[in-house]
């Protein structure tokens, strides 16, 4: 079993570039339950968008900020329809043109723009850092949004006496179809996810308020039981607001996220040693003496309150708590033989008459 991720069932909340990441994960062996947060919604057409383009083709800005590489191509790509992009590329030129990042970078000098400068962190803290250093009294600022307002942001330049004007290129929305992401919600509260990625913060604050009624649930999952991975600490904010450890790449990037995700989980796998053998646990399987051994919920809720015990004896009424559909004492019963057969090592699991089930647990 040499893939690092191999056994661990990851969950993936991105929309944008969801097939790159799924790919990544599934490379290095994991198994990944797609439930996307948001869906993109591009304003080639709508009239906010249009207004604000051709209010800053008549009176071009001192300060251009593009925050996204998507929505900063997808303003020239909707300044293009209109017969604008010229104009548009003229009221830009002789600007202070800011990208965060350098895939922002990389869409400015596409459309023929060159940057004036770039955070290093990759964060709008920094530029508006820079913005207030650089001075702002009395200067037009463009802000290309990236699918929500930001206020703290602009709000900030305009106390500094800027006057903003705010290019919404896209939007973010709920996902037309909220099954998939409500079935990934269970899962994590089913306990049946190690991990959930973030790469954007719109799909943070949607997962947490898609939760409803369970959102304690699921922050209490999400603190204790899954590990969380965003892309960087824009995206881990609306997280970390809610008490929520998110492990964060050094470079935010996916392919870094990916990195770092096969190099933590693992590290973080329970293991045990029962009845002679050696078991690493996951949401969906555990691994026995390096073989991969997939354990269906029932006895994998089973096994999850075994191990909870650590070799002390766990009632049927306990055992039948845990179960995710309740049923009869039998029900414990059968769970116990189906958990024996996926661990392919009846011994692992001891019946101990008149009281339940412990695992035969040895010293560490």
């Amino acid at each position: 079993m040499n893939a690092p991720l191999a056994g661990f069932t990851i969950g993936v909340t991105a929309a944008r570039r969801a097939d790159e990441l799924i790919a990544l994960l599934e490379r290095k062996g994991a198994s990944v339950v797609h439930g996307p947060a948001l869906r993109i919604v591009p304003l080639p057409d709508d009239t906010t968008l249009h207004a604000a383009t051709r209010e800053l083709v008549s009176s071009p800005v001192d300060v251009v900020v593009a925050t996204t590489a998507i929505g900063f191509r997808g303003w020239f790509e909707a300044a293009e329809g209109w017969g604008l992009a010229s104009r548009l590329h003229r009221a830009l030129e002789g600007a202070v043109v800011l990208p965060r990042g350098p895939k922002a970078k990389g869409a400015v000098r596409a459309a023929g723009l060159v940057e004036t400068w770039s955070p290093t962190s990759e964060s709008n803290a920094e530029l508006l850092q820079y913005l207030l250093r650089l001075g702002v009294s009395g200067k037009r600022v463009a802000i290309q949004l990236h699918g929500e307002p930001l206020p703290d942001f602009v709000n900030t330049l305009r106390a500094a006496g800027a006057e903003v004007v705010e290019i919404p290129v896209y939007r973010w929305e709920p996902p037309a179809d909220m099954g998939p992401l409500q079935r990934l919600i269970e899962a994590v509260l089913a306990g049946q996810v190690d991990a959930l990625t973030f790469t954007s913060a719109p799909a943070a604050a949607s997962v947490l308020r898609t939760a409803g009624p369970r959102y304690a649930d699921l922050v209490s999952a999400l603190r204790r039981d899954v590990l969380v991975v965003g892309v960087g600490a824009i995206t881990a904010g609306p997280l970390v607001a809610a008490g929520i450890p998110v492990v964060q790449p050094a470079r935010s990037r996916i392919g870094s996220m990916v990195r770092e995700l096969a190099v933590e989980l693992p590290s973080r796998a329970t293991r045990l040693r029962i009845a002679s053998r050696d078991m690493e646990m996951r949401a969906q399987a555990v691994v026995i003496d390096g073989e991969l051994r997939p354990v269906a919920p029932a006895p994998m809720a089973v096994l999850r309150t075994l191990v909870a015990a650590r070799g002390r004896v766990v009632s049927r009424q306990d055992l039948l708590a845990a179960l995710p559909s309740g049923g009869e004492e039998h029900a414990v019963e059968t769970a116990i033989g189906r958990l024996r057969t996926a661990l392919g090592s009846p011994q692992m699991v001891c019946t101990v008459v008149k009281r339940g089930y412990r695992l035969a647990m040895e010293p560490a």
